[in-house]
């Protein structure tokens, strides 16, 4: 199983991968840049070549990367449009530097214009992903809790991949405390098999590849996007359980970003979703 969380990298890429041992993790995310601002921190060589060494050594795999919150993809033409485009393109070069398999993004937000800014989403993707970067990461477009003026339910998603043609460089991310607030009752397999049916449908299955496990304060088809630690809320042990157990769901890398006061506290986090795949097993 493919489980880690959210890490920082401002003491460095060398130092996460100590990070993700400490709590018992073999994958982790981090934010390309302040997830507030635009700044972000310069990676050199060294560091690069040291980082590609231990990330073997210790089989950290994959790396997953996440834009800024900041980042609005789907803006108008203008300043933040701009900004999204660019820090795109840079993250993009410095995620493949490293290494990294993919980069998370949420997919936008507009003011009443869900049409026009699903194409301006696609507009941008065309120009800075699919335009010089065959060989870089994975575009991840992540599903969202339905808040207003937010895209990323999955229908939005599919036809953002309709515009862009199903180029292979983009794909989904899956997040479990905003499909249950979106109304995707996962709390039993019956509810998992419905979302993974439905994912068949409008993607294919191969395109899903990173699933952020998070329980959800907020209660089903809330449209809001409220985070809660493992088991501790409206999911529950059950819908945490019904989720990491299923076949599929189970299978794809999972990334936690429950609200931890500390890192080390992903490691508790971590042990209980393993003991919820353990007592699974036990039960069968």
């Amino acid at each position: 199983m493919r489980l880690g969380a959210h890490l920082s990298i401002a003491q460095g890429l060398p130092q996460a991968v100590l990070m993700a041992k400490r709590i018992g993790a073999n994958t982790f995310q981090y934010f390309t840049r302040n997830p507030r601002g635009g700044r972000a921190r310069q990676i050199g060589e060294t560091e690069i070549k040291e980082w590609l060494e231990e990330r073997a050594r210790n089989d950290i795999y994959p790396v997953v990367a996440h834009l800024p919150y900041t980042v609005n993809l789907a803006a108008p033409p203008g300043k933040l449009r701009d900004f999204a485009a660019s820090v795109l393109q840079e993250d993009l070069e410095r995620v493949k530097l490293i290494g990294g398999e993919y980069i998370v993004t949420h997919p936008g937000r507009h003011k009443g214009d869900a049409a026009e800014a699903l194409t301006r989403l696609a507009a941008i993707i065309q120009e800075n992903v699919l335009e010089g970067q065959e060989h870089g990461p994975m575009l991840l477009l992540e599903t969202m809790a339905g808040q207003t003026g937010e895209l990323g339910s999955l229908d939005e998603l599919r036809q953002v991949l309709d515009l862009l043609d199903w180029p292979p460089q983009v794909g989904i991310c899956l997040d479990s405390a905003h499909l249950f607030a979106a109304g995707w009752n996962l709390k039993s397999s019956a509810g998992c098999d419905d979302l993974v049916a439905a994912l068949e449908d409008k993607f294919g299955l191969e395109r899903i590849k990173v699933f952020h496990l998070n329980d959800s304060l907020a209660p089903l088809g809330s449209n809001r996007d409220r985070h809660a630690c493992i088991g501790e809320g409206e999911l529950g042990e059950e819908g945490i359980s019904a989720i990491i157990n299923h076949p599929f769901l189970g299978s794809l890398p999972m990334i936690l970003e429950t609200t931890v006061e500390k890192y080390e506290d992903y490691g508790k986090e971590i042990a209980r979703v393993l003991s919820l795949c353990r007592q699974r097993a036990e039960e069968i």
